[in-house]
């Protein structure tokens, strides 16, 4: 199958076409045939001679019902443009083909309607001299009579070259269904359509209702009136979503893969059309089916920002149109540069910002958005619409090659920084680097920890982080000298002060393995430990706390701690009666 949308003034007989081609009513409402003009958008369907299958999503001509015409064009790939023949090319002509413009479509066919009335000759130069200025280029023309079918078999094998020159739909892209149209089915609960652009719908899939957070799920599928367990794209597809209220969605809304697309109000662009600083200050963004009213602030010559009035699935690269409704003027189509840009917050921001957008060309590129975001979870560059093919540095988050150097770099510079500013300390917090370096994860830091440093209890220093400062190391050499022969005797408080062994050197040695505290300004020689069980050993067993202290020659004031020490170590056992075994 491939879907294409018709363009044209209102009157010019693209209903009556549709209809002719297809045997099928376009026209849904009794209102619509009543006056004899398209309202809102219709639905038909034929089979080509080629076998294939062309679905016409068929919009109204009136300037009023412009607003449903976009609709309509916005997810489609290609156009029948109709122009009557008997009255040429027309105002609305003119705004559907600008339309189709900025949207970027570059497949199309001319059809010149109502040939049976006067010559087509003339509207057909005209209209191709039109439409060759725009994306659409050079197309081919038919010239056609719904009322007597002449031309219509020529028209079905034009569209059949049509399809043919279509580009190939991805079918393992995520889902972004733009609702066009929603409706409540007796028995079935919520139903949707849209055009399918790329991707596979399955009944039983869960998706996501852009906007909300929570999921729905395909109950049933439908394409060209029949039911499917599956429809693939490009398609005409209505969906049955099971259990979602008829008023939880409407035109406008998109069904999406889960996870796969950014949510965003704000988004960076450039226009194709007016100048950026002779837009108005508000317009009316249309993309897909859905149209929002925006904030319009330029930032360079062909680039502006747009304050979207409520969140939008888009990525990057998507083509959208600016229309200032009032004027009935379609001011220019867009391409989406960035979905999530930084905030302009200092004086000269929007100028310093033009500048590196006009680098971009909305083509996915992740390079560049490395370069750019220079840190980046690859889920949140998924979900912008750029391929995430790069190895991780941690977890999933992705770095600049350059930018992720630079801190390796910087993180030595704090450490080492932090080594001189605070010596006795065994290191610099892995928090307090994460803060200095401004990263949004602790793994990150870890991930840029390389040798000569260590990450030792939640801090980051050097491997040799037992070498201790020079006046420390002096202390505890004397320590060593005065109780080397006495392993079981702790310098009381005040001697300790003597060797220039305060609470912070005390803390720093005892980090590094060179004294062991059993308490406070309680400290021995960290061999004291394994000297102290193969004294105990040697006694009768059990043992108590009495003949422990004279066996190790020291006082109550070490037995004490030193027992419950090798008691939680498991080197002795405390017993009921109070006295102590050796553990073998």
């Amino acid at each position: 199958m491939f879907v294409v949308a018709t363009a044209g003034h209102v009157d010019h007989g693209k209903s009556t076409l549709v209809r002719a081609l297809t045997g099928m009513e376009p026209d849904r409402w009794a209102e619509e045939r009543r006056r004899g003009m398209t309202i809102d958008l219709g639905f038909a369907w034929t089979t080509l001679p080629s076998g294939g299958t062309v679905a016409f999503v068929d919009v109204p001509g009136h300037e009023r019902f412009v607003p449903n015409m976009l609709a309509g064009v916005g997810p489609v790939p290609a156009a029948l443009i109709v122009v009557a023949a008997d009255e040429g090319w027309m105002p609305q002509s003119a705004e559907h083909l600008a339309a189709l413009d900025a949207l970027g479509v570059a497949y199309g066919l001319l059809a010149v309607t109502r040939a049976d009335l006067a010559d087509p000759g003339p509207a057909t130069a005209r209209a191709r001299a039109e439409i060759a200025e725009t994306s659409l280029g050079a197309v081919p023309a038919v010239a056609v009579s719904g009322l007597t079918g002449a031309g219509l078999p020529q028209l079905r094998a034009a569209l059949d070259r049509l399809a043919a020159q279509l580009p190939a739909p991805v079918v393992d892209d995520p889902v972004r269904l733009w609702v066009d149209r929603s409706f409540t089915v007796r028995g079935s609960g919520t139903v949707v359509t849209g055009t399918l652009g790329a991707g596979r719908l399955r009944v039983g899939d869960e998706l996501e209702l852009a906007g909300a957070d929570e999921p729905v799920r395909i109950r049933g599928l439908h394409s060209l009136g029949e039911a499917r367990p599956e429809a693939a794209a490009v398609a005409r597809v209505a969906v049955n979503l099971r259990g979602t209220p008829r008023d939880r969605l409407g035109r406008g809304d998109a069904l999406l893969t889960p996870g796969r697309f950014h949510h965003t109000d704000l988004v960076d662009v450039r226009l194709a059309g007016d100048p950026a600083a002779d837009l108005p200050a508000t317009l009316t963004l249309h993309v897909g089916s859905a149209a929002v009213p925006v904030r319009v602030r330029p930032l360079g010559p062909d680039t502006v920002r747009l304050r979207l009035a409520r969140p939008l699935p888009l990525l990057v690269g998507d083509r959208a149109l600016l229309r200032d409704p009032g004027r009935h003027h379609v001011s220019g189509g867009v391409r989406v540069l960035d979905v999530a840009p930084p905030p302009l917050g200092r004086r000269g921001a929007a100028a310093a910002r033009a500048q590196v957008l006009a680098e971009l060309d909305g083509r996915p590129d992740l390079a560049g958005e490395l370069r750019r975001r220079r840190l980046i979870r690859a889920g949140a560059l998924i979900r912008m619409g750029v391929p995430a093919h790069a190895e991780p540095v941690a977890g999933d988050w992705l770095a600049d090659p350059a930018h992720w150097r630079r801190l390796g770099e910087q993180l030595t510079e704090e450490v080492a920084r932090h080594a001189r500013e605070h010596p006795l300390e065994p290191g610099m917090p892995v928090d307090a680097l994460r803060q200095r370096l401004a990263l949004p994860d602790r793994v990150l830091v870890e991930a840029l920890v390389r040798p000569p440093l260590r990450i030792h209890a939640g801090r980051v220093g050097a491997a040799s982080a037992n070498a201790l400062p020079e006046p420390v190391a002096l202390a505890v050499q004397r320590v060593r000298a005065e109780y080397g022969d006495r392993p079981f005797r702790a310098p009381e408080a005040d001697r300790l002060v003597d060797l220039g062994l305060g609470p912070r050197e005390i803390g720093a040695a005892v980090r590094a393995g060179a004294l062991l505290r059993l308490a406070d300004n309680v400290v021995l020689l960290p061999d004291a430990l394994d000297d102290a069980v193969r004294v105990l050993a040697g006694l009768p067993q059990p043992f108590t706390l009495s003949a422990a202290r004279q066996a190790l020659d020291t006082t109550r004031r070490v037995a004490v701690p030193l027992l419950e020490l090798l008691d939680r170590r498991g080197a002795t056992r405390r017993l009921p009666d109070d006295a102590r075994i050796v553990v073998t």
